[in-house]
């Protein structure tokens, strides 16, 4: 049985989230601005609602499915001062109901960390409004970090999933082919496709970087341009999906 209290915890080797992480989240709400429309947001999976904080500027009604009960504890605590109205669910995806029809769905670096993802994305298709949107991003198997690693012998294919990632919770890593095969089974409407943030080197060194000002603002931005010319290579990569039949 999967202990979701667990899964986030950081490792010896590895943590959980890097402050890469939470510069890509700006990335990705700046990808997706042409399809982010006001209305009812779903967000599943909050981690420390650190993202959730971003969808607050977007919208004001947002409900948040998390199965760690100690996130949602860590994340409301977060988000108190917002003037945003947001409601926590503490469940897991597979066995929770919603009534409610949202007009953005958020499952962002989750999916790959689902047993059983097309039945979770069929489940997302029969919440969405008829107008609804899905913004659905994945690392990707196939960013130049990635393929750079396996060439040093540190990870045995791109689509592989790493001691590390499996202690946190990855069950499989996505390329754009195995995205789109299962957001076509669970009947979803693919609308866009695109990587996010040209990544040549690793969280940890990303973060180093950083903090030794090897690298700045410009070379971020310069990664995120470069990023729309070679989606294949980026850190992550995403489909926008509306509801399909």
């Amino acid at each position: 049985m999967r202990i979701l209290n667990n899964e986030y915890q950081d490792t010896e080797n590895r943590l959980y989230a890097y402050d890469f992480d939470y510069i890509m989240h700006k990335y990705m709400m700046k990808s997706f601005q042409p399809w982010v429309k006001s209305g009812k947001a779903l967000e599943m999976g909050c981690y420390k609602g650190e993202f959730t904080r971003l969808l607050t500027q977007h919208y004001q009604d947002i409900t948040v499915i998390e199965g760690s009960s100690d996130l949602i504890g860590e994340a409301s605590e977060q988000l108190a001062d917002t003037s945003a109205k947001i409601k926590f669910i503490h469940n897991t995806f597979e066995t929770v109901e919603m009534n409610e029809k949202f007009d953005a769905v958020f499952l962002i670096h989750t999916l790959e960390h689902l047993d059983d993802s097309v039945s979770i994305l069929r489940k997302i298709n029969s919440w969405l409004t008829e107008t609804g949107v899905l913004f659905l991003v994945v690392p990707n198997a196939y960013a130049a970090s990635r393929q750079i690693a396996v060439k040093m012998g540190l990870i045995p294919t791109n689509n592989g999933v790493s001691p590390g990632e499996w202690e946190h919770g990855h069950r499989r890593t996505y390329s754009f082919d195995t995205l789109e095969q299962d957001a076509n089974q669970a009947g979803l409407t693919i609308k866009n496709r695109g990587g996010i943030f040209f990544k040549a080197v690793a969280n940890f060194q990303f973060d180093l970087m950083l903090k030794h000002n090897i690298i700045n603002q410009q070379y971020l931005d310069g990664c995120y341009a470069l990023g729309m010319q070679y989606p294949e290579l980026c850190s992550s990569i995403y489909l926008v999906c509306g509801k399909g039949k």
